[in-house]
Parts: structure tokens; sequence; C-alpha cells
């Protein structure tokens, strides 16, 4: 009998869990709820709270980003059930010398790339929402976030023809989402995102 695409994505999570590649990267592997949905949602890395909590987006940043979900028809607990969440890397990278989370290595990137791989082909998504430069530049050219985030990209991965609207990352250390021109930027996207097909239908 041929394992249903559910069972298979609760396989990858397990295997998943138990990666130990990258040696300066910090367990746990954290993983949102094994969703089968037709909407990514792609972070960068946890940070250091995501550990504690499990999930995510778990922490202060979440807490910005859920309102912005919030905001267009989908509250935290409904999202997580809805919205397939992963990530570039998937455990917490360091801090780095200034004090802020490190960001993980092109090697690191690349050794996680095949578990976000794996993720395309068995949801084969129709909308991709990246959050964050490290998320959007996997996929999109990124010279400023002005030039890439309020608008929808076309990209091809893993033969999967997905629509990607990219979203700032909501850390309270940045004020690009608080300042013009991003302000309305993210309006503009979080409007997109809303008016998707695969949001309209996750939100009935």
């Amino acid at each position: 009998m041929m394992t249903s695409k559910k069972t298979q994505l609760e396989q990858h999570q397990h295997t998943l869990k138990n990666c130990t590649q990258c040696t300066n990267m910090i367990r746990p592997v954290i993983t949102g709820n094994a969703v089968m949905s037709s909407i990514m949602l792609i972070g960068q890395a946890p940070g250091i709270h995501e550990g504690e909590v499990q999930k995510p987006f778990g922490w202060t940043a979440g807490k910005t980003l859920f309102k912005w979900f919030e905001s267009i028809g989908l509250a935290e607990t409904e999202f997580r059930q809805n919205i397939y969440m992963t990530a570039v890397c998937r455990c917490f990278p360091g801090k780095n010398k200034q004090g802020g989370d490190r960001v993980p290595s092109k090697q690191e990137v690349q050794q996680c790339s095949h578990w976000l791989n794996r993720e395309f082909i068995l949801l084969k998504p129709a909308l991709v929402i990246p959050v964050g430069k490290l998320a959007i530049s996997q996929y999109i050219k990124v010279n400023k976030l002005n030039e890439v985030i309020g608008s929808i990209h076309q990209v091809q991965h893993q033969d999967i023809c997905c629509d990607f609207i990219p979203l700032p990352h909501p850390s309270g250390a940045s004020t690009w989402h608080r300042t013009e021109p991003g302000k309305t930027l993210l309006t503009k996207a979080l409007k997109l995102v809303q008016q998707h097909p695969a949001w309209q239908q996750s939100i009935k």
C-alpha cells in the first residue's frame, strides 16, 4: 500500500529532528506542524528562545509576524494549523560577536537545503511566503528589500511553479517594516497574500 503524503511528511520531520550535520548549530531542530498545506512559510533560522517553546516564530518576532497575519484573516493558532512553517536552517545558529544572531554560513544553508527541497516535493505549494532576506535570497535575487517586497514573483523550484510573496523579517531590531517605504510595501505584500487563492482557501 502506498504511504500517504501526510505520513511521508511526518516521517520526513521525524528524520529531520535527528539531524546533527552542522556542528556549529545549536540543537534542537525546530519544525512546524506536519500540515499538508498549499502554502509554505519559509523563515531564516530559529532564535535562541525557539528551542524552549519548540516551535518556529515562537518568541518576540513571532508576535509581530502573527499580528500581520491576523490582520488578513488568520490568527496564530489557525495559522499554525493551516500553513506549513519551515526555514532555511532548522537549528539556532548561535550569537555573533556583536550580540545578534549569527547568520548561517553558506555551507550550513547548503547542508540544510535538502530538507527544504523534500518539503517542496511533498507539498507542491501554490504560495510560498519567504520571511527575511536570507530566506528570500535563496529563490529571488535581492539587492534591496524595497525591490522585492510588495509584489508577486513566479519561481520554479524542484520542478514546481509557485507564487512567492516575500515579507520582511519581523525582528524588533529591524526598522525596515516600521518606516517608509517599508511600511507601505509590507501592507501591499500582505494584501497580495490575502488576495491569493491559496490563502482564501485556508481561511474558509
